[in-house]
């Protein structure tokens, strides 16, 4: 119950499924959590449940992909709490599924702009607040699609293996500053996003069946697969840890 405790962490798209799971877990091991999203009453929702628990939670409205919103959160988080210890860089969409030759210009950088600018300014703008505090831990979601490819949603595939070499590259940066960075490489997890993109396929009894089977343990995971993951790097479990891959993925990238 105490791995986070007197820790302060920010978590972007922090609403819904794994964000939500992960703001959960954190709150529930002693961590003050900043749930941040575009999806104010789902945010305001979940504050309000975790404070009914005596956790302590509160929420902001951020678009990741403004720079200055991400700043000035970040400042009024650490003005709130007193510091900050943990960035779950998680906010992210899917993005248009077409064939690469087939898309626009505005359907790609939708994509890059909230996947990939969007945690470059969680990186860039928290990384003060975490030399503050004298050190800390930045997560990022990546994906199994940042490691393998499929042939389907290319910018989402680009944008996921951007954020796996940006992870390996601020690691390095600063890793002497005692901020580790870490990715996590989620399978199919059974969250909104993943629900809809099953729906779009069509048949979802039969698409569901298809996708469960794509994983060796035969069934897709769940948001707290995640959040479990996201706690144990985030904590002083991970000490030593840092420019690594967590792969929680059923075993789809172990073929």
């Amino acid at each position: 119950m105490n791995r986070l405790k007197g820790k302060v962490a920010v978590i972007t798209g922090g609403a819904l499924g794994l964000g939500r799971a992960t703001a959960i877990r954190m709150a529930e091991e002693g961590a003050a959590v900043a749930i941040t999203d575009v999806l104010t009453k789902e945010a305001n929702d979940l504050v309000d449940e975790l404070l009914a628990r005596d956790l302590q939670a509160c929420s902001w409205v951020l678009d990741v992909s403004r720079e200055d919103e991400v700043k000035r959160v970040l400042a009024e988080v650490a003005k709130r709490f007193g510091r900050i210890d943990i960035l779950v860089n998680n906010a992210g969409v899917s993005g248009a599924n077409k064939p690469t030759d087939q898309l626009t210009e505005a359907e790609w950088d939708h994509v890059q702009a909230i996947n990939v600018k969007g945690v470059f300014f969680g990186v860039k703008h928290v990384i003060p607040h975490l030399r503050r505090a004298g050190g800390g831990s930045i997560i990022n979601l990546s994906s199994i699609y940042g490691l393998v490819s499929a042939p389907d949603v290319p910018p989402y595939h680009a944008s996921k293996g951007a954020v796996r070499m940006m992870t390996k590259t601020d690691a390095l940066l600063y890793a002497k500053e005692k901020i580790r960075v870490n990715s996590i490489h989620p399978g199919f997890i059974l969250t909104p996003m993943v629900e809809g993109f099953v729906r779009e396929l069509g048949d979802e009894a039969a698409n569901r069946v298809a996708i469960d089977a794509l994983h060796p343990l035969g069934h897709i995971g769940e948001p707290d697969d995640i959040a479990w993951g996201c706690v144990y790097l985030a904590s002083d479990e991970a000490k030593f840890v840092t420019g690594a891959e967590l792969v929680i993925d059923g075993g789809y990238t172990a073929r």
